[in-house]
């Protein structure tokens, strides 16, 4: 089975063969350590478990966040063009890859010690936002050029849906996705596992705000202050809310936090 082949691939090279060779290890299937392939496999399934969710969620009574619904269009062609878009997960994929391989990572990212940390999860989770807002704002805020270049092919999408989150352009995913990752890395010295989960959510998260409709947990997560879907609409359609992603606790701190139930425009029901 599969187990025998990665056991039979690991276990025709030495032990050291990457590290003898000036990499480090990229993980399964190549060894049987959790590296750089296994942290894009678990990427991958994350978001085969969001678009899935998403195909059913979009068939169930969950109200559309705006009043007039966003243009029809196929599902399965907008997912693959979803996957598929350069300047998301392939340049997103290419980071991973380019850091991992040329060893720019902490040193603890090439360990899996200790499994699962969630305190190191949550902290990249909240670094990560707050930077991205920061660029998020700047790129809005700085100069009409810098938001013209960078971020403006994304504001397009005034109601946007799901597989809207990596349309834009490579300059927005380099300022906005790229910087907060690389500055994260460097101030959470976390093991592989945690690196692997806060990507996971991460992704995930960032797909789920743009969708079309009301998630389940979005009433609780506005009573708490992280970012749903509705919070994130409310920024596609006024443009000067609602910077933050995951979090709105940095919106609410900066004066820029606007509830979506205080939009005219936004059904009553969500």
């Amino acid at each position: 089975g599969n187990a025998s082949v990665v056991d039979s691939a690991a276990t025709q090279r030495p032990m050291d063969y990457f590290a003898s060779n000036g990499w480090p290890d990229p993980g399964w299937p190549y060894s049987s350590e959790p590296a750089l392939l296994t942290g894009l496999f678990a990427v991958a399934c994350s978001q085969v478990v969001v678009i899935l969710y998403h195909f059913l969620h979009l068939r169930s009574s969950s109200p559309l966040i705006q009043k007039g619904a966003p243009p029809s269009s196929s599902f399965w062609v907008d997912a693959a063009g979803h996957l598929a878009q350069p300047e998301g997960f392939i340049l997103l994929g290419s980071y991973l890859a380019g850091t991992w391989m040329f060893r720019i990572m902490p040193e603890s990212y090439y360990s899996g010690t200790g499994g699962v940390n969630f305190l190191h999860v949550f902290l990249q989770l909240v670094i990560n936002d707050c930077l991205q807002t920061i660029m998020h704002l700047a790129e809005h805020k700085v100069s009409p050029a810098i938001y013209k270049s960078s971020h403006k092919p994304h504001h397009r999408f005034l109601n946007p849906k799901m597989f809207d989150a990596f349309n834009g352009s490579v300059t927005d995913t380099v300022c906005m996705i790229l910087f907060p990752l690389s500055v994260t890395a460097q101030l959470v010295h976390c093991n592989v596992w945690s690196y692997m989960t806060f990507g996971a959510v991460y992704s995930s998260w960032l797909t789920l705000i743009h969708s079309e409709v009301q998630h389940p947990w979005d009433p609780l997560f506005r009573i708490l202050g992280l970012g749903t879907a509705s919070d994130h609409h409310v920024h596609h359609k006024c443009f000067i809310f609602n910077f933050g992603h995951l979090f709105m606790w940095w919106d609410m701190i900066l004066g820029t936090y606007k509830s979506p139930l205080s939009v005219a425009s936004f059904s009553k029901d969500i």
